[in-house]
């Protein structure tokens, strides 16, 4: 029997900092919208679905972003966006989740007509908010002790995208600069979001605490981007970039040197001394070594996909061979986060089992887990008020760890 029975991991109170909401549908959803928007999808059932394109296991990353294609065809619709933003939230709630950061490039959705980058904000924005307000004036909520649930919006800009048939935002962006190189206008592009972000954060009010940069690391490192990153760190925003991904420490090291992260989205080839490739980098194992003890002494937070991760890489077979054990014993920082619910397949809780059942993680390493998620969140509210909310949310896990008999203290 299981130290962490199904019943505790569902009653704690949890957080979800790395979830995209492009690939976090309802599958059911995802039909509706596409019948009523006549978008093609490869079947239009919720088996045949499963069985083409979100799948139990794929082959390698492409196939694994495959569904993406559908996802935001449906997405370019405001109606659709705020509806896709309710249900991932209402989702996240019904599993105990109280807090959670959904992340998506608006560019991917725009067309600069009805489709700007306000309105796609907004629209999202109301999807969370409305979720948020049914969900808090429930009688359970705040009277009886459940706490409240809660959101920001992160941001993403896009490592890189093509001339066409990426989304009409991109495929008009590329066609007013014919005469850039094409990592000049991805690097615009990527200026251009983070200034629209500010300014939608500022003048509209729109709960956006975050700016990461996503997509494909070969070929696009950080640096690229330290305009973009360096405008929205000047107008104070937080910042968690996707790295470690597909590249190793070297990638990790620039995305908190030049492009100033609070956090690492995945970091799963951390500790990976083959991906180190600079040939001045004489000891890469001792590099490595300073870099996960740099990590640790900023706490920098890792939000850990176990299992995007063991879909996307084909070598690891063997989920005990994933870092976060690594990471673990290195005392980083760290958070269990779904990446995809759609395309993965899966739930917060399912990653919390995923990780007690193939890691050693005691009480108190899990209390540990679980409350980092909530204090290295990047809480819309001031200072003070975030204190008083993870306050809260840690009596609430301790409460229920009492009544289940598993009881830590955490750092």
């Amino acid at each position: 029997m299981s130290r962490y029975p199904d019943a505790f991991i569902r009653e704690i109170p949890k957080t979800d900092l790395h979830v995209h909401l492009d690939g976090s549908l309802r599958l059911s959803s995802l039909i509706e919208m596409a019948e009523k928007g006549g978008v093609g999808l490869p079947s239009y059932t919720e088996e045949g679905l499963r069985e083409l394109v979100f799948k139990e296991s794929y082959a390698d990353l492409p196939e694994y972003l495959g569904g993406f294609a559908y996802t935001c065809a449906v997405l370019r619709d405001l109606e659709n966006l705020e509806r896709a933003a309710y249900e991932l939230a209402m989702d996240n709630i019904e599993e105990g989740v109280c807090y959670i950061e959904p992340r998506f490039a608006p560019q991917l959705l725009m067309d600069n007509r009805e489709l700007t980058m306000d309105r796609v904000l907004v629209a999202v924005d109301n999807g969370l908010r409305r979720a948020k307000a049914e969900y808090n004036a429930r009688p359970e909520v705040g009277e009886r002790g459940l706490p409240p649930f809660d959101y920001g919006i992160i941001v993403c800009a896009m490592r890189m995208f093509g001339a066409s048939g990426y989304s009409p935002y991109y495929d008009a962006f590329f066609g007013l600069h014919r005469d850039s190189a094409p990592a000049e206008v991805i690097k615009m592009a990527a200026v251009e979001v983070a200034r629209g972000v500010v300014r939608i954060r500022d003048r509209l009010g729109v709960p956006i605490v975050g700016f990461d940069i996503a997509g494909q690391e070969a070929g696009h490192p950080a640096g690229q981007f330290r305009e973009a990153f360096d405008y929205v760190h000047e107008n104070f925003m937080h910042k968690t970039v996707h790295a470690g991904e597909a590249y190793g420490a070297e990638s990790i090291f620039q995305a908190i040197t030049d492009l100033h992260a609070d956090r690492l989205g995945h970091g799963y080839f951390l500790f990976d001394v083959g991906k180190v490739a600079d040939p001045g980098i004489d000891d890469k194992r001792e590099y490595v070594e300073r870099l996960a003890n740099f990590i640790a002494d900023r706490r920098v937070t890792i939000e850990v996909c176990l299992t995007s991760n063991l879909q996307t890489n084909p070598t690891l077979r063997d989920l005990r061979r994933h870092s976060l054990g690594r990471m673990l014993e290195h005392r980083l920082s760290t958070t269990l986060c779904t990446d995809n619910r759609l395309v993965s397949n899966t739930t917060v809780s399912k990653e919390i089992r995923l990780a007690v059942e193939n890691f050693d993680i005691g009480p108190k390493a899990l209390k540990n887990m679980i409350v980092y998620g909530f204090k290295r969140s990047f809480y819309p509210g001031p200072y003070a008020e975030k204190r008083n909310y993870v306050r809260r949310l840690i009596t609430r896990y301790e409460a229920v760890a009492r009544k289940y008999g598993i009881e830590a203290e955490s750092e």
